[in-house]
Parts: structure tokens; C-alpha cells; sequence
């Protein structure tokens, strides 16, 4: 017996041969165990069933043998035992399979529960449940989204919930989701009830949190993460460092400055000995470029306090992750916006050949360029030239002093200037009401007449050839949302050295990455992604196709919730400085006149006038 039970003293007591710093206890010390000594687990429980088998076979089976001898209607019962004694001895093993089948899952997986109740815990079958089973379900089911990152809201009040799922850069998008799907379910195993939880798969594939505060946009600093390193220690230390942090300091511009779908960097470098230095860094992309900088930069710091010299480490955190291995590519191509390469000529016997051609493209490319610009340049040009006479001459002056007067139903149309001029620039004074599309306003024209001006904005479609649809008033609330954004008038909006109308520098700015820079600056306390979110939901209202804009029943859902992904805007027609002359006049004044009464007392003078000012459908410009 003791010659079976030897083979189990020959197991390894270590199982991990590894170190492994962990923050605010993101693995628990008796899974941990459980995870990475399970195999050893196994060997341990087959050797135990062997042994038992064995000795019932040896001792107890010859012994019944010798009983069912005395009496042959016990010969079957005879023949079955071994299978039984066989069945007995599999049972161990099968009922330790079926208590780590569900930890087989968990192989690789790292997790933090916030067991401190700063948080608190759920109650089963709640509301927030029921909320956090729908939004992780609507998460991993979502087969729109092709970029590797997810962040949806469910609930209302202290039942609403948050969620993010960030893929690695080269996972593709069905096993993102089923990265995802595991992540899920071990989270609701692990952490069961608990309202913050955050864990990582498998080499962070993917990462998957919740929470019951909101998580969007913020980058979290310190815990919870962990460190990992390799024990092996690079043999040129000081060159192997100075090629590692240009590679981290890359890594992390190009990470830092992606877009709102992606802020991920690969990249490689040649180190002392040969040795090739791998690298990735990622943060999730709603952080803004300073914050995913600032996360980076905080990654790095850890690796020269805890991995100096090391040749692989990795530091993840919420909101970043960075890691660099030495002599093999950890990483594969990008799954959602890979970066072109270019391959060196080839130098073969044709060389002569392939540098004409090389040289002929090389001229004719920059000269098909610069034609191209040059004629879109004229053609762009001469449109802006015809609009704006076509503007100017639906801008001449429609009053004159010969007449005996315009009848008070009949809507005028003037320059912006003498509106301006007759309202007192729309003192509050000449204001005789609010109604639902605008304010209107009392003033008198040079001419002695009195007129009612209603503003608001006039939609390009409207405005060119007097069309008239709701997509008008979807216009309308675009414009109004990039003012509130920005904090100045459609037509006075002062971006750098630039001045133009609020169109087209916020779409500018939106394409470049800079919309942050047209933000009113009162605003910067506020909430960064939903402001992003109300510039581009702006952005996609003022666009001049009228069926690309969103009708109002879909603008509200947009503003609500994160869970909608909104599609690219177009840039506004005539794009660059072309319209900002004319832009002002775009504004809807709508007018309507009476005649001077100048024998009638102030009263009731100013009751006609009230009487008179009825709104009438706007005259398209």
C-alpha cells in the first residue's frame, strides 16, 4: 500500500512558478490554488481511484468469489463485479471533475470584486438584476458593433447600470463576443450580488466590468490592477531599457491619439543581442487623449519600479493596459483597422526596370494630385460664387416709400442689418411674446412702418428653394444644440485664428479628433462623452442631405442612452469658408407690417401692432 500512495508524494507543492502581485486582492489566494494546481488535482484523485480499485480487486473480489462458488445463481452477480468495482473507483474522479468543470473556464482569469461594501451588494431577482442580466445580455448579443468595444447603460435611478467590454486590438469580433461571454459568466460566479466587478481573459483578450456608478469616460486611477513579470533579467540592461521606453513612449502617443472606437498600438523594436522587443498598448476608447496619456505614462512608471530590466512585463489596469515581451509576438494583426505596410523593392535582375516604373509613378501620382485639387478648388469656388449671388439677390430690399403701404398679412423679406437696426438689435423691450419657434419682436422700418420679426433658422433646402418638411425643424434643434455646445451664435463662432459659422468648424474639429477645442469652456466639469456625443448627434441634424438627418423620434433615444451607436456625419456643403458670408443670412426673419398710426394714442397704437403681429408661414430666402 505504501509503494501505491508514493507516486502522490512526487507532486509538486508549487504549482506556480510565477510571481504575481495583485491589487486590493484581485485573486483570492484559495482560487488561485484551485485554478493553477487543478491538474496536479487530477492526477492526485486518478491515483487515489487506481489505488482503490486495486485493493478491492485484490482483497475483497477472491473472497466473494470463493461465496457465489457455494451457490451458482450468484455466478452472474460474480461476472458483473469487476464492472461495478470499476464504476465505484471512476466515481471519485467524476464527481472532481464536475466540482472544477466550472473553474475550467476561469483558466488565465484575473478579476476584482469590490467586496468592501463601498459599493454594496444586490438582491437576487431584483431590479437591478433583472437590469444587469438584460445589459450584459444586449452586450455580448450586439453584433453591430465590429470594433471591439461596448458601453451600455440599463435602468433607472439607483437601478440603472453601467457596463464596458474592451477587446484587444487583434481579436476578432466573433471571439470577442464569446471572450466576453466567458468573462460573464465567470464574473456572475465568482462575484455573485456584487454591484462593481471588473475581470480580464485569457492574455486580456478581452475585459468586461460593471458597475452601478457611472464609468464612462473616466479614467480609473490605481486600483484595482496587477503586475506580472518574467524572472529573467535582460543581459544588457542599460541598452535593453533605452529601447524599450522609445518603444513604450511610441506606443503610447499612437494609442493615446486613436478615435473613439479605438485607441490600441502595436509595435516592435531591435534589441541588444538580436533580441526583438515586442510591444502593445491600449486604453479603452472613451478616455479622452490626455487621460489615455496620463494612463500610459502611469504604466510606465510601474514597470521601473517593478520590472526594471526584465525582459517581458505587463501592467493592466480599468482604463489601460500595457505590456512588452521579448523574442516572441504575443499579438496578431489588427481585427479592426490595420495599419498598411509597405514591403521593401525587391532587388532582382529587373532592377533597371522596376525604378523606371518606380519613377513614372512617382511623377505622375503628385502631378494627377495637384490637377485634381486645382479643379475642385475652381469647381468649389464657382458654386460658392453662385450661391452667394443667388443669396444676394433674394436679399434686395422689398419696401418702398412710394407705395401707399403693404398689407399686414403679407410676409417681407430684409436685410438682416435694418432688422437689427428697427428691433434695437432685439431689445428686450421690443419683445412682444415667446411663442414655440422662436421669439418675436416689434420695430419700425426707416420708412415709418412697423413690422413683427420672428427669428429662428432656416434649413438649406428651405432657405434655396422653399422646401419645407420636419427634417427643416431637425436642422433647426442642430443648430440650437452646437450653440448651447459651444457657447456662441451660429454666425460669430471665433475658433483659433479661424472665424466661420458653427457648421463647419465643429465638423472640422469633429473630423480631426479636435472636438474638445469648440467646447464653451464653462462646460469642461461636464460629463466629456456626453458631450462629444451631443456635438456629433448636432452635427448629424445640420447636415444638408435631408435624408441623412435623424427624425426627431430617434434624436431623443440618441440623447438618452449610449447603448445606439450614431452613424458619420457628412461635412456640410460647400465646406471650408464659402458660405460663412451667407450663413448669417440663413437665419429665418419672418415679418409682418402694419402702417404707421400716428393720430391714434400710444395704447392703441400698441394694441394694433400686438394684433397685427400674427405669425404666418416663413418665405423661403
Amino acid at each position: 500500500m505504501f509503494r501505491l500512495l508514493c507516486p502522490w508524494l512526487s507532486l509538486p507543492t508549487k504549482c506556480v512558478n510565477m510571481k504575481l502581485s495583485l491589487h486590493a486582492s484581485t485573486l483570492t489566494e484559495k482560487s488561485q490554488t484551485l485554478l493553477q494546481c487543478r491538474d496536479s488535482g487530477t492526477i492526485l484523485v486518478l491515483y487515489s481511484s487506481i489505488f482503490l480499485y486495486r485493493l478491492l480487486l485484490s482483497h475483497f473480489f477472491p473472497y466473494f468469489l470463493f461465496l457465489t462458488s457455494q451457490n451458482n445463481q450468484h455466478s452472474n452477480m460474480a461476472l458483473l463485479l469487476p464492472r461495478l468495482l470499476f464504476f465505484l473507483c471512476c466515481l471519485p474522479i467524476t464527481i472532481f471533475i464536475s466540482q472544477v468543470s466550472a473553474a475550467n473556464n476561469t483558466k488565465n482569469f484575473y478579476y476584482f470584486c469590490d467586496d468592501t461594501n463601498d459599493r454594496g451588494n444586490y438582491t437576487t431577482n431584483s431590479t437591478y438584476h433583472a437590469n444587469l442580466n438584460t445589459l450584459l445580455s444586449t452586450l455580448i448579443s450586439n453584433t453591430e458593433i465590429d470594433y471591439g468595444f461596448y458601453n451600455f447603460t440599463n435602468g433607472e435611478s439607483t437601478d440603472k447600470v453601467y457596463a464596458i467590454g474592451l477587446c484587444r486590438g487583434d481579436i476578432k469580433p466573433d471571439e470577442c463576443r464569446r471572450c466576453l461571454n466567458d468573462s460573464r459568466a465567470n464574473l456572475t460566479q465568482l462575484c455573485p450580488n456584487q454591484k462593481e466587478v471588473i475581470g480580464w481573459y485569457e492574455d486580456e483578450k478581452c475585459m468586461l466590468r460593471y458597475s452601478d456608478r457611472p464609468i464612462f469616460g473616466r479614467m480609473e486611477d490605481g486600483k484595482p490592477a496587477y503586475f506580472m513579470w518574467n524572472l529573467q533579467n535582460a543581459t544588457q540592461a542599460e541598452e535593453f531599457n533605452r529601447v524599450l521606453r522609445d518603444l513604450l513612449d511610441g506606443m503610447r502617443s499612437r494609442a493615446a491619439s486613436g478615435d473613439s472606437q479605438s485607441k490600441y498600438a502595436t509595435a516592435n523594436a531591435k534589441g541588444p543581442d538580436d533580441k526583438t522587443i515586442f510591444g502593445l498598448a491600449q486604453c479603452t476608447p472613451d478616455l479622452s487623449e490626455q487621460d489615455c496619456n496620463n494612463c500610459l505614462i502611469e504604466s510606465i512608471e510601474e514597470f521601473r519600479n517593478c520590472c526594471d530590466s526584465k525582459i517581458g512585463a505587463r501592467v493592466v489596469r480599468p482604463s489601460c493596459n500595457l505590456r512588452y515581451e521579448t523574442s516572441f509576438q504575443f499579438y496578431g494583426a489588427p481585427a479592426y483597422a490595420p495599419s498598411p505596410s509597405f514591403s521593401p523593392p525587391s532587388n532582382t535582375s529587373s532592377e533597371g526596370k522596376s525604378n523606371t516604373v518606380i519613377i513614372a509613378i512617382a511623377t505622375a501620382v503628385p502631378v494627377v494630385v495637384i490637377v485634381s485639387a486645382v479643379l475642385i478648388f475652381i469647381y468649389i469656388r464657382l458654386i460658392a460664387r453662385k450661391s452667394r449671388i443667388k443669396f444676394e439677390t433674394k436679399q434686395e430690399e422689398l419696401y418702398d416709400d412710394d407705395d401707399d403701404g403693404i398689407d399686414a398679412s403679407e410676409s417681407l423679406q430684409i436685410r438682416f442689418n435694418i432688422i437689427r437696426e428697427a428691433t434695437n438689435d432685439f431689445s428686450d423691450s421690443n419683445k412682444l411674446g415667446q411663442g414655440g419657434f422662436g421669439a418675436v419682436y416689434r420695430g419700425t422700418l426707416p420708412n415709418g412702418q412697423e413690422i413683427a420679426v420672428k427669428s429662428g433658422y432656416m434649413a438649406p433646402e428651405y432657405a434655396l428653394h422653399g422646401h419645407f418638411s420636419e427634417k427643416s425643424d431637425v436642422f433647426s434643434f442642430g443648430v440650437l444644440v452646437l450653440e448651447i455646445v459651444s457657447g456662441q451664435k451660429i454666425t460669430s463662432i471665433q475658433h483659433g485664428e479661424e472665424t466661420g459659422d458653427i457648421r463647419h468648424i465643429a465638423w472640422r474639429s469633429w473630423r480631426e479628433g479636435r472636438a474638445r477645442d469648440v467646447v464653451d469652456p464653462t462646460l469642461n466639469n461636464g460629463s466629456e462623452s456626453e458631450i462629444m456625443r451631443c456635438i456629433h448627434i448636432g452635427l448629424l441634424c445640420v447636415q444638408d442631405n435631408v435624408a441623412a438627418r435623424p427624425t426627431m423620434a430617434s434624436v431623443v433615444p440618441m440623447l438618452n442612452s449610449h447603448s445606439l451607436s450614431l452613424q458619420v456625419p457628412t461635412a456640410p456643403a460647400l465646406y471650408g469658408n464659402a458660405m460663412s458670408g451667407i450663413f448669417e443670412d440663413m437665419q429665418l426673419w419672418e415679418i409682418n407690417s402694419g402702417t404707421t398710426r400716428s393720430n391714434e394714442s400710444t395704447n392703441r397704437k400698441d394694441q394694433d401692432s400686438l394684433n397685427e403681429a400674427s405669425i404666418t408661414e416663413p418665405y423661403p430666402r
